[in-house]
C-alpha cells in the first residue's frame, strides 16, 4: 500500500520542483544576511569622504568603485542593505498586519462592516500611490520612520481586498458552517478557520509585494522625498550619480544591479510559494 506524503514533504517537492524558486531562496537569504552583517564587515566606513580617491573605477580595492566625496560604493551598499530591510520587510509586516485584518473582517462579517471598510480601500486604491506618498513624505520632510509610515498608509488597501476575496470564499466551507452549528464564536472561527485556510495567499503576496516596496522607497529617494542623507540607501546612491553615467558609471550602476536581483530574487521565491501552496499539490501527494 502506498504510503500518503504529508503536507510538509508535498510543500517541499512542489517547491523543489521550480528551481528559480531556489536562486530565488539563496537570493533573499543573501539579502538579508547582507542587511544583518553587513556594516559589521563593510571594509570602509560609507560616510566617510576621502578625496584622495574620488571617483575610482572599480578596482581590488575598491570593487565597486568610488563616488564624488571618495566613499567606497561596496560599503555603501553594504549599509544600504539594512536600510532596505527596515522598509522592505517593516513596510510589508505593518501593512499585511492592517490589511489582513481587515479585509477578513470584512469578508467574515459583512454587510455594513464591509462596506465601510471596502469603501475605504476604494478611496485608497483610486489615488495613485506615488503621488501620495509624495504629498505625505513632502509635508513630512522625509526620514526612515516617515517613509515606512508613509508606505504602510498607501499599501495596506491591497492586503485588505485580497484577503477580503479569499475571506468570502473560506466562510462558505463545510467546516466553518459545522463550527458555527456548535456554538464555535465568530472569532474562534476567524482565528481558528479562516485565518490559517487564507494566509497561505497573504505570504505568497507578502513576498511578491516586498521587492515592490523596496522599488517604490528607492524611487521616493530618487526623486528625493526618500531616506534622508547621509544614511546609504540604494535609491540615493543611484540618483548620486545620474549626472556621471558616461564618466562614472559605476555608481549608478552597482545599486541597481543589486535592487534589481533583489527585486528578481523575491520574485523567483514568490513564484515557488505559490506553487507549493497551490491545494493541487495536495491531492496529487
Amino acid at each position: 500500500m502506498k504510503r500518503k506524503s504529508s503536507h510538509l514533504q508535498v510543500w517541499l517537492r512542489a517547491f523543489r520542483k521550480n528551481r528559480l524558486s531556489i536562486v530565488g531562496l539563496v537570493i533573499v537569504l543573501g539579502f538579508i544576511v547582507s542587511g544583518l552583517i553587513g556594516p559589521y564587515v563593510a571594509p570602509y566606513d560609507p560616510l566617510k569622504a576621502n578625496y584622495r580617491e574620488t571617483l575610482q573605477a572599480p578596482s581590488w580595492s575598491h570593487p565597486m568603485g568610488t563616488d564624488q566625496l571618495g566613499r567606497d560604493i561596496f560599503s555603501r551598499v553594504l549599509h544600504g542593505a539594512r536600510t532596505a530591510i527596515y522598509v522592505g520587510f517593516g513596510v510589508v509586516i505593518l501593512e499585511a498586519f492592517i490589511g489582513i485584518a481587515l479585509g477578513l473582517l470584512a469578508g467574515y462579517f459583512g454587510g455594513f462592516l464591509d462596506t465601510i471598510i471596502m469603501r475605504a480601500v476604494d478611496m485608497m486604491l483610486s489615488i495613485p500611490a506615488m503621488v501620495l506618498a509624495l504629498l505625505i513624505a513632502g509635508t513630512s520632510g522625509g526620514g526612515l520612520f516617515t517613509i515606512i509610515l508613509t508606505m504602510v498608509i498607501v499599501s495596506w488597501a491591497f492586503f485588505a481586498r485580497l484577503m477580503r476575496g479569499q475571506a468570502i470564499l473560506v466562510r462558505q466551507m463545510d467546516y466553518v458552517e459545522s463550527a458555527r452549528a456548535v456554538g464555535a464564536s465568530h472569532w474562534r472561527i476567524l482565528i481558528r478557520h479562516i485565518l490559517p485556510n487564507t494566509i497561505s495567499v497573504g505570504i505568497v503576496f507578502i513576498t511578491l509585494h516586498i521587492p515592490y516596496m523596496l522599488m517604490f522607497s528607492a524611487g521616493l529617494s530618487f526623486l528625493g522625498m526618500g531616506v534622508r542623507p547621509p544614511r546609504p540607501e540604494w535609491g540615493q546612491i543611484i540618483v548620486s550619480g545620474r549626472s556621471l553615467l558616461h564618466s562614472a558609471w559605476w555608481i549608478t550602476t552597482f545599486p541597481g544591479l543589486v535592487l534589481m536581483l533583489i527585486v528578481l530574487g523575491f520574485n523567483f521565491l514568490g513564484d515557488g510559494l505559490r506553487d507549493a501552496f497551490d491545494p493541487k499539490q495536495y491531492i496529487k501527494g
